[in-house]
């Protein structure tokens, strides 16, 4: 596959107003990309945002430049990142286009893609709008441009899109639940959907004022809804990311659920009903414990590299259909066609309401190994992994623990940094380790 110049594991992303992420190559891309997309069907793309406040001078240059392709362009305002797949569908567009930097700060964002069947964009039509930005932009004739428009009743359709993955035989009214949005792209989804089910929702991060996304809530930021769960005395807590694809949770004595225990629960209650067709794909992230956990239950497990895309082709290599990340990015291809916090949280408490379980206890048949994850950042045009020293460092750690533990380093898709990641049969060999390594990466940025 050839080289890709802008495009990383999840879209486009930076900081805004550098790089990538200004109005002019945005507008560009928008041009680049309609000129791709047009003619296969429709001619039409939806665009969606999540809360940022460089979304609205984002989302203008994008109408721009598709506009000038001849594209028409369906606005959907700020909406979760698996809502804008699931709509790009509905709405038999050519593409789905989000504008999110996810878990990032404000000051970030980024542009990913959807297909006209609600999956990322396969890495030739990446590819192809990469070459068509080496093209001069030309506008197509004022009576072939693209006209745009709002769809007003987006929530509504995604609120009913969720609320219907639930079994209509079960509902909502016996828990009270915390949901932490992160002032972010579910702030007017993810509360209605859960009271309409029937719960006593507590909301956190709802009020988004175009900078506060992430700020100390949300799924990287796990103190407020632990806090807010035990305060409240709730069943359980829900914190999404900022455009709403991921969810970690909380259960009712404050303890933090990640990404491989929601995957365990939803593949075992899968099981169980006779719907988990095939096997389960985590990454090489993904802890130990919830390998050996599926093991014991006769289910097959493969990693993929990091990122849900390459979850998802395992997952369609395979014909398989539940996957993920313990960062909570959980794919069920059964319900849905990308990774979606909302839905995965709804699977969970399907699966608690189900054995009549506590969240708590429904992690019980997981034994999580130690892991610790460090976060180096470094400086652009640097690679680290070549380091001779960084190389020693995981050799000398791949040692020390033996067959007892594992090593990964790699660098993040969307950042700057190396993430050094080791897990361990004890805290504190997985902790010094860890260090050990961050260390030596981090003596090539001082």
């Amino acid at each position: 596959m050839s080289a890709r110049k802008y495009f990383g594991t999840d879209g486009i992303r930076g900081k805004v107003g550098e790089s990538v992420i200004n109005p002019e190559f945005v507008m560009k891309l928008g041009w680049a990309a309609g000129k791709v997309l047009a003619g296969q069907g429709t001619n039409k793309v939806l665009i969606g945002k999540d809360t940022r406040i460089s979304g609205y001078m984002l989302e203008s240059c994008l109408e721009a430049g598709l506009s000038a392709a001849g594209i028409n362009i369906g606005l959907l305002g700020p909406m979760p990142t698996p809502a804008i797949a699931y709509l790009t569908k509905t709405f038999r567009s050519e593409a789905g286009i989000v504008i999110s930097a996810s878990h990032n700060p404000f000051y970030d964002n980024g542009i990913k893609f959807f297909s006209a069947k609600g999956f990322k964009l396969d890495d030739e039509i990446e590819l192809a709008i990469e070459r068509q930005m080496d093209e001069p932009m030309e506008c197509v004739a004022s009576h072939k441009l693209g006209k745009a428009y709002r769809i007003e009743d987006a929530a509504g359709r995604y609120i009913e899109f969720c609320k219907g993955t639930f079994p209509s035989d079960l509902n909502l009214k016996s828990l009270k639940i915390v949901v932490d949005c992160a002032h972010g792209a579910t702030y007017h989804i993810a509360p209605n959907v859960l009271s309409e089910l029937g719960a006593e929702v507590i909301e956190i991060g709802t009020r988004p004022d175009g900078v506060n996304i992430n700020h100390k809530v949300g799924a990287t930021s796990m103190k407020a809804v632990r806090d807010a769960v035990v305060e409240n005395k709730a069943d359980l807590g829900f914190a999404l990311d900022g455009d709403g694809d991921r969810i970690m949770m909380v259960d009712h004595l404050g303890n933090v659920i990640d990404g491989d225990q929601l995957i365990y629960i939803i593949a075992r209650d899968s099981l169980k009903s006779g719907r988990l067709n095939g096997g389960v794909v985590g990454t090489l992230m993904s802890n130990l414990g919830l390998e050996i956990a599926l093991n014991k239950l006769g289910v097959a497990f493969l990693r993929s590299d990091v990122g849900d895309r390459y979850v998802m082709e395992l997952l369609q290599q395979r014909g398989w259909s539940i996957g993920g990340e313990n960062s909570g990015h959980v794919l069920n291809l059964n319900v849905t066609s990308t990774g979606d916090g909302i839905v995965a949280g709804l699977q969970v408490i399907t699966a608690m309401l189900r054995s009549d379980m506590s969240l708590h206890e429904l992690c019980q048949g997981m034994d999580m190994y130690p892991q610790t994850l460090v976060n180096v950042r470094f400086s652009e045009g640097a690679n680290p992994l070549d380091d001779a020293d960084v190389k020693a460092a995981v050799v000398e750690a791949e040692r020390q623990l033996g067959k007892t533990g594992r090593v990964l380093l790699r660098k993040s898709g969307t950042e700057p940094l190396i993430r050094v990641m080791v897990e361990a049969e004890k805290n504190e060999d997985s902790t010094k380790w860890a260090e050990y390594i961050a260390d030596a990466v981090r003596k090539l940025t001082d």
